[in-house]
């Protein structure tokens, strides 16, 4: 007797940004310095972590026409996401110049000015979420929602798309081109906005100076986010409801970059969620082995990312094991 057909995991749509990241290598001998361009962007990141992972994914982007935008265009497609939602522009795409500390981490200067990423219009997002079948899951942050003129756009469609959809934002704080003051004070509408909410360390100290993990978990409990994730790097995580509390380590990687690592996190998240008939509203039925299975699951998936270079999250076969 064959075993009845799995059905597909509900599908997640993505709203975000598309960068092209250019890291630097080292200075040659005649004072020359070689780049190497990837397709990234935190939220482009995630699409590709989700669909990888098996999670039905669309992504929302507008991309441009240029070398670029083909570069970004095809990274998307190749990981199997919907395309569908995303609009085409003749705008430049976005650039960040990234060097790689001895530890890992990258730092970032961006070119954004007028780039096609931040021009959302109401009526271009109405379109982009009307796919069918209705997503379980909007999730978005980052720049694009941190960028005028489209973030207002962005955090309209976020409440309509709550009305049939669980919202999912990741702040994904970039000082260097965000106006972190603005942020600080967008947050809490954000939090009013979303079932889950993952902040890094990072944001943590840039959104709510001297504030630790637990009490930041509590603050965006209390400005109305169903569920708080604060991601911690190599001490693991916390993730926090009204009712649950949860810890977890993270697994020990040899370390090549961190790039990628937070949004592989959130994919890994939600595609757990996904997969335990959580997501399509306001996370109704999340118990404590659910939650923990989840954030176990993410921590194991951005370790992945961690151990390869550049943000190349892992696909559902290299996870099997996992969580």
């Amino acid at each position: 007797m064959t075993s009845p057909p799995v059905p597909p995991l509900p599908p997640v749509t993505v709203i975000g940004e598309a960068v092209a990241d250019a890291f630097l290598g080292a200075t040659a001998p005649d004072g020359s310095t070689p780049l190497t361009v990837h397709a990234g962007g935190g939220p482009a990141n995630t699409a590709v972590a989700l669909s990888r992972l098996g999670t039905p994914t669309r992504f929302a982007g507008r991309l441009s026409k240029g070398p670029l935008g083909t570069l970004l265009r095809e990274r998307l497609a190749s990981a199997g996401v919907d395309l569908g939602p995303s609009v085409t522009s003749a705008r430049p795409a976005t650039l960040a110049l990234a060097r790689i500390d001895e530890n890992g981490g990258a730092s970032y200067d961006f070119y954004a000015e007028a780039t096609a990423d931040w021009q959302w219009t109401p009526a271009e997002l109405t379109a982009a979420l009307a796919a069918e079948p209705p997503s379980a899951c909007v999730h978005t942050g980052s720049l694009a929602l941190a960028l005028p003129p489209g973030a207002a756009a962005i955090e309209a469609a976020l409440e309509h798309a709550r009305h049939t959809a669980t919202v999912c934002v990741d702040p994904n704080v970039r000082p260097t081109l965000a106006d972190v003051e603005r942020l600080r004070s967008r947050l809490p509408h954000w939090c009013a906005l979303a079932d889950i909410v993952r902040v890094s360390a990072d944001d943590v100290e840039l959104l709510m100076p001297g504030t630790g993990p637990d009490e930041a978990a509590d603050r965006l409990l209390a400005a109305g986010a169903g569920l708080a994730v604060v991601t911690l790097g190599g001490d693991g995580a916390l993730a926090r409801t009204r009712d649950l509390d949860v810890r977890v380590s993270a697994p020990a990687v040899d370390v090549v970059d961190t790039i990628g690592a937070g949004d592989a996190f959130t994919a890994g998240l939600l595609h757990r969620l996904a997969a335990d008939g959580l997501l399509g509203g306001r996370l109704d039925g999340l118990t404590a082995p659910a939650l923990r299975g989840a954030t176990e699951f993410a921590a194991a998936v951005a370790a992945r990312t961690c151990a390869v270079a550049g943000a190349q999250p892992p696909y559902a076969a290299e996870m099997e094991h996992s969580g």
